[in-house]
């Protein structure tokens, strides 16, 4: 696991520009790092030392020197992929680098090498002969990886911090980002809130040449779903994920285990047969409701494990915020965020490897909201047009959406009209309301339309599933995931997030996903073949925080509003609406922590970045 930086119309650097670049990210690869400069290129790289301990470093060239390669992440076929290009007659200096089979994929197969990988990846490939840059990112968006142009310049890199070092980087605000991200709670685009700089999407690659970027989009998910039992699609989904496991634990370092108290992290742990398994839980005024380290604990024991654990204090939590949202790159409502990054910080003290059960969800239906669409009701039977008017008639006498009225509103309108992932955090009418810019930012709705309609035929639960895919767990779940477990030099792999899985999940039927009384369903039943069945049937919680109890203590309270009447605060909002909203909440007439977190977020990111 590494970080890596480049940057093209050189400017007779002498290596002061870069090293300023690659110092800012130096958290993702303390071990070595590695520098290429020609008259037209710059690439720079910070490594984190994980397979083939003693080769490996980069940039890496291939023989003739022509492509030079910098790397982010892990290629688990690439042993596979190295058999077949030394038949094709290519010559590989390291014994087991996973970094040289792309370089040597790439001389052999060019873009067709990437729907071949298995694994994370982002990676740049800068050819010396023509110019060009070659660039990828894995099919989930596992590995981030940043684009500008800034005059003649062309930057890229795995996190947007290191562009600011350099001259010809402007820093601007992009205000609809802001507004986008007040629905999501996190950045849905490709664009950034940094102005002109941009993420790759997941499953892109594309060519850079002659200041003309072409990006290609080479996989999708194609949910397609056959015939089979809940015991047929169980057993499958055991196979594939131990299968996962395994080749996701290769490694020369010790590996480790997140544990919540939920199946994913524990089926994914006891899969692993790790040493050491970590948890974090919250200290807070209602006792053990944010605390699953006993859970976990308990479970690590039936499996012989080791639990490593730690109580976060909320002098911790809220000390730490502003740089973890630092380390974000970009503001991250998730408070979810800032346990992944103590329970990141706890593990790199034993181990540089951890597993982790992000994907399980998005892939095997496991989210609450999935079950909507088949919990039918007697209100339901109802024409939809006379559903539509109480759901228009709730909205313009503006009821508060407490969970009848909620009801009714979401009832009356579409999958497409009401669902944009699993964080809606203010309406368009709420966001303009309190915001002074942005307000011609598209709504949510359209930003989602594009991945509606490549399912158009589907069902609604896949619909949901394929939104989320596409949108909430690139932008929230694995953001948060790389920048909190690199920000403590640790790499963090993510077994159900796999292209053979994937490939099973998208077969298994809607019935042996969700049904009215869990979630899951067959990766419930694979669970229960080894997981104690308490576990196995567990809510997922995650690792819960208990901000809406901290918001109306007076600290907290203070703290906020002193953000929320700052002088940065009035250059965006309506700093008095912010206020009542935060009232609102202390005095406990609606529970709004989660808008008044993402407006406190973005602030505490502003404060960081200008």
């Amino acid at each position: 696991m590494c970080g890596f930086v480049g940057f093209t119309n050189h400017i007779k650097d002498d290596g002061t520009v870069l090293t300023s670049m690659m110092d800012k990210i130096v958290h993702r690869g303390p071990d070595s790092h590695g520098k290429f400069i020609d008259q037209n290129m710059c690439m720079g790289f910070r490594r984190l030392s994980i397979v083939d301990i003693n080769d490996g470093d980069q940039p890496m060239f291939n023989e003739d020197d022509t492509l030079v390669l910098t790397f982010n992440g892990e290629i688990y076929n690439h042993m596979e992929i190295r058999e077949k290009l030394i038949e094709a007659g290519h010559t590989f200096k390291t014994n087991h680098s996973d970094s040289e089979v792309l370089l040597h994929g790439y001389e052999e197969y060019g873009a067709d090498l990437v729907p071949m990988l298995r694994g994370m990846f982002a990676f740049i490939i800068y050819n010396r002969k023509d110019g060009s840059i070659f660039g990828a990112r894995d099919m989930f968006g596992i590995k981030p990886l940043y684009y500008t142009t800034m005059g003649d310049t062309t930057m890229f890199g795995s996190e947007i911090k290191s562009f600011i070092c350099h001259p010809d980087f402007k820093k601007e605000l992009n205000e609809d980002a802001l507004a986008h991200y007040l629905s999501f709670q996190y950045s849905p685009t490709v664009e950034t809130f940094f102005k002109n700089v941009f993420k790759l999407p997941p499953a892109h690659y594309f060519t850079f040449k002659d200041g003309k970027m072409e990006r290609t989009r080479y996989f999708r998910p194609n949910f397609s779903a056959e015939d089979g039992s809940l015991d047929y699609y169980s057993d499958k989904i055991d196979e594939a994920i131990r299968e996962s496991v395994a080749a996701h634990k290769i490694a020369d370092v010790p590996v480790g285990s997140f544990l919540s108290s939920g199946i994913d992290s524990s089926y994914i742990s006891e899969a692993a047969k790790v040493d050491k398994t970590f948890t974090v839980g919250f200290e807070s005024p209602d006792g053990n409701r944010y605390n699953e380290i006993e859970f976990a604990k308990k479970f690590a024991d039936t499996i012989g494990v080791e639990n490593i654990s730690k109580v976060i204090t909320p002098e911790e939590y809220w000390g730490t915020f502003a740089k973890i949202q630092y380390h974000m790159d970009e503001p991250l409502a998730d408070p979810a965020a800032i346990a992944l990054y103590f329970v990141s910080k706890l593990a790199r003290e034993h181990v540089k490897v951890v597993m982790s059960g992000e994907g399980a969800d998005e892939l095997f239906g496991g989210y609450r909201i999935y079950q909507e669409p088949i919990t039918l009701t007697a209100y339901d039977k109802l024409p939809f047009f006379i559903r539509r008017a109480v759901s228009k008639t709730c909205e313009f006498l503006h009821l508060p959406k407490k969970y009848g009225i909620n009801y009714l509103i979401r009832r009356g309108k579409t999958i497409e009209e009401r669902f944009i992932g699993n964080a809606n955090i203010f309406s368009v009418k709420e966001r303009n309301k309190i915001l002074l810019v942005g307000h011609d930012a598209a709504e949510p709705q359209i930003l989602c339309k594009k991945f509606y309609d490549e399912v158009a035929d589907k069902d609604t639960v896949t619909k949901m599933q394929y939104l989320d895919i596409n949108m909430w767990l690139m932008g929230d779940i694995l953001l948060k995931a790389d920048k909190t477990s690199m920000a403590n030099s640790l790499e963090l792999r993510v077994p159900f997030l796999d292209k053979r899985v994937m490939e099973l999940a998208e077969k298994i039927p809607v019935k042996c996903r969700v049904n009215t009384k869990t979630t899951k369903l067959a990766l419930r039943k694979a669970a229960e073949k080894t997981l104690p069945k308490l576990t196995a049937e567990k809510d997922k919680l995650g690792f819960p925080v208990p901000i809406r109890v901290w918001l109306k203590q007076d600290e907290y309270y203070a703290i906020v509003k002193d953000s929320f009447t700052s002088e940065n605060a009035k250059k965006f909002f309506d700093t008095e609406k912010l206020v009542a909203l935060l009232d609102r909440h202390k005095s406990g007439k609606e529970d709004v922590s989660r808008k008044i977190w993402t407006v406190y977020t973005f602030l505490v990111w502003y404060n960081q970045y200008f």
